[in-house]
């Protein structure tokens, strides 16, 4: 046995001698930051770590979570930084054909011309994080499957009500470790939020596709929001008589920029990584999830660009779905090429086969092992079913109607139960949010494109082996093309959802009549209900078991990542996070390697006049112009546009705000390096990189080319 173990343990330390463990690995809890004090300050942190875990101080009480990604207070009247990308439905919402924010840009220059953001965007300051894990396994203990999940599920949402006692705020239980711990976080909820600048699309989104996840970059990815309150200073709806909302701190932004080697650190909302993730879901990951998601998301992204080719106000409606689906296709492919590149599956087999010889020695075997086995177990039992699973997903999150049907059934059976027994997401206090997305419908649905959305998912569906089919989808929609077709044209011929008025009343109806009505829509949800409430049964019971049985696997990781002297966080799982490291160039490949800095010459030398890079004659005026002063680098006279660092980022980081070593705005997160797009499953200190607007860029476009002088003097950097 002790041969065996020697020999696994070389062989995992001879792979990761190919990866090195790196410093500036890590998207820490603020809490945990000042428990690496020491690190940070070698960094190059000139601050108190201990600050850095207070949400109540600045920096990070002026860090916010916007939309599904994050953002950041930068005056004091509620001016909120965050990307293009990320505000790209807001700019999509408030345009038409007849004046098209998404191509022209926008800038007030009185409050009176800012412009409301859709009904269910929202911005979410963090206010408080408390560990709750005694409190939520102890209601849980001794049970197993769905009894398990329910009683997570039943604290759960006792302590969120408890929380929420207080106007204004949400609250959210989350797990760290996957199920290991568990914390109660409070966030008061802002729900006015309005478009105050976003640059032109061929400056916020220059190079489009073709650059995407790709350095060099020159894109002025930045918009600018402003979070408004009531009269009386609290949380309210988009109202004429609301105020600017006054934030307990915000950042402030440097005048000065960064360079090669300087310290930078990010603070942001990191959506989901899978680091600690087993053997088997990297493989699986690998080689099938991935792909296949791949192949279904182009699919659905040829579906929208045939039916915008020739119909501007279709291409208008879903220019923001487009957006999404072209990102995370690239996203999704980069991710699958680095874990390729970086022998993912093979080092995580390894590694985890030593970690399980090494668990074989310890007293503690006995008690993780079988647990640890249940484990893998379920997960491919999950399988089994994952292709049926991502499609019945997808007719959900790439639809509107469709989708607002099925919600609107799923709201009337949960308006049966007691409040405290609804499923989450179905409770009062959601209501008015799923008010918000019926409400933004109108300006993102075209009947035609949806029913051809719908066909390609559902052909892909058809074509399931049986064991992965359900009953009530073969009955509504047929086995063959053709009565699938029948089905959807009959349908959506039929239905009257298509109208705000109709759509929104039937939220306000009683379930009876919803779950009866006689819309051929709304009688289709009801008619697909039991199965996907069934299908959902069948998750809640395998969660509730990988919730029992995974920190069994996260404590044989952590103890074996500790002897190796290895630093552990916590995955990321859309809180509050903070990663740092230093201005960083890129050695992508043999002979080739990439500065840290790109400027204003590469705009006009990868301009061609055609999308996506056609940048705008007012932008290239100004670059031949050269009116830089104050804005260039000081030491190449040069006009900066974005830069990297090695900070440790993934999707939700967009958007964050970048600091320099005595904690002022020199940046803004927007993207990662191709060759790092799989760091949410394996982080490699040799290609990862985050991309970042220079802050430089954006005050220099704000002063010269589409000025905004009363926004530069809010933000304390007035023009040059």
């Amino acid at each position: 046995m002790k041969r065996r173990i020697f020999t696994l343990l070389a062989a995992t330390w001879g792979l990761m001698m190919a990866i090195p463990s790196h410093a500036d690995e890590g998207m820490w809890m603020p809490s945990q930051l000042p428990s690496i004090g020491k690190q940070l300050h070698a960094a190059g942190f000139q601050g108190n770590p201990a600050d850095l875990a207070d949400l109540t101080k600045a920096p990070l009480s002026a860090v916010v979570k916007v939309g599904g990604a994050t953002g950041s207070f930068i005056s004091d009247d509620g001016l909120v930084l965050t990307n293009h990308h990320v505000a790209f439905g807001v700019i999509q919402y408030n345009s038409n054909a007849q004046r098209d924010l998404i191509q022209n840009g926008f800038v007030s220059h009185e409050r009176t011309e800012e412009l409301p953001a859709n009904p269910d965007f929202r911005l979410r300051v963090t206010t408080g994080f408390d560990k709750v894990s005694e409190q939520v396994l102890a209601a849980a203990r001794g049970k197993t499957g769905r009894a398990y999940f329910d009683a997570i599920d039943a604290i759960s949402k006792t302590l969120v009500a408890d929380c929420e006692r207080e106007a204004g705020v949400r609250c959210s239980v989350v797990n760290m470790f996957y199920g290991r711990d568990f914390y109660l976080v409070k966030q008061l909820e802002l729900r006015d939020l309005r478009l105050v600048y976003a640059p032109p699309r061929a400056i916020g989104n220059y190079g489009d596709e073709v650059d995407n996840f790709v350095w060099p970059r020159h894109a002025g990815d930045f918009t600018l929001l402003r979070a408004y309150v009531g009269p009386d200073g609290k949380p309210a709806d988009y109202a004429k008589d609301n105020v600017p909302y006054h934030p307990p701190a915000h950042l402030q932004v440097a005048r000065d920029g960064v360079r090669d080697g300087d310290f930078v650190m990010l603070a942001g909302y990191p959506g989901t990584t899978y680091r600690h993730r087993t053997a088997a879901e990297f493989a699986d990951q690998v080689q099938w999830r991935l792909p296949t998601t791949v192949a279904v998301m182009q699919q659905l992204q040829h579906v929208i660009e045939d039916a915008g080719r020739d119909d501007r106000p279709a291409a208008i409606r879903y220019a923001s779905q487009l957006q999404s689906l072209k990102n995370n296709i690239k996203r999704y492919e980069g991710e699958l090429d680095g874990l390729k590149r970086s022998d993912a599956v093979t080092i995580r087999r390894t590694d985890e086969d030593a970690m399980m010889a090494w668990l074989a020695a310890q007293p503690q075997a006995g008690t993780l092992r079988p647990q640890i086995d249940e484990v893998n177990r379920l997960i491919a039992a999950g399988n089994a079913m994952r292709e049926r699973d991502l499609l019945l997903g997808m007719m959900q999150a790439q639809t509107q109607l469709l989708r607002s049907a099925i919600m609107l059934q799923r709201l009337a059976i949960e308006r049966g139960q007691a409040d405290a027994q609804r499923e989450a997401g179905y409770q009062q206090r959601d209501e008015e949010l799923i008010a918000g997305t019926l409400r933004q419908v109108q300006r993102r649905y075209d009947p035609a494109v949806e029913k051809h959305l719908l066909r390609a998912l559902l052909t892909r569906y058809q074509a399931l082996p049986d064991a992965q089919r359900l009953p009530e989808f073969d009955a509504a929609f047929g086995r063959t093309p053709e009565t699938l077709s029948h089905k959807l044209e009959q349908v959506y011929g039929a239905t009257q959802l298509g109208d705000e008025a109709k759509r929104l009343a039937w939220l306000k109806a009683e379930p009876a009549a919803v779950s009866k009505s006689d819309d051929a829509l709304l009688a289709l949800a009801a008619q697909l209900q039991p199965a996907l409430l069934r299908v959902e049964g069948e998750r809640k019971s395998r969660e509730g078991d990988l919730l029992r049985l995974r920190p069994a696997y996260m404590d044989a990781l952590i103890a074996y990542r500790e002897k190796q002297g290895r630093a552990v966080y916590p995955d990321a799982n859309s809180t509050l996070r903070v990663s740092y490291g230093k201005v960083t160039p890129l050695k992508a490949r043999d002979a080739v390697s990439y500065e840290p800095q790109t400027t204003t010459a590469g705009i006009v030398e990868k301009n061609t006049g055609a999308e996506p890079f056609d940048a705008p004659k007012p932008l290239l005026d100004a670059i031949a112009k050269g009116d830089y002063e104050g804005y260039a680098d000081a030491k190449t006279k040069a006009m900066p546009v974005d830069f990297l660092s090695n900070l440790d980022t993934t999707g939700g980081n967009s958007g964050s705000p970048v600091l320099n070593a005595k904690g002022e705005l020199v940046g803004l997160n927007f993207d990662s390096n191709w060759e790092a797009v799989s760091a949410s499953w394996m982080f490699d200190p040799r290609y990862k990189r985050a991309i970042h607007v220079d802050l430089r860029y954006m005050r220099w476009l704000m002063d010269k080319v589409y000025p905004a002088p009363q926004l530069l003097n809010e933000m304390g950097v007035p023009r040059r």
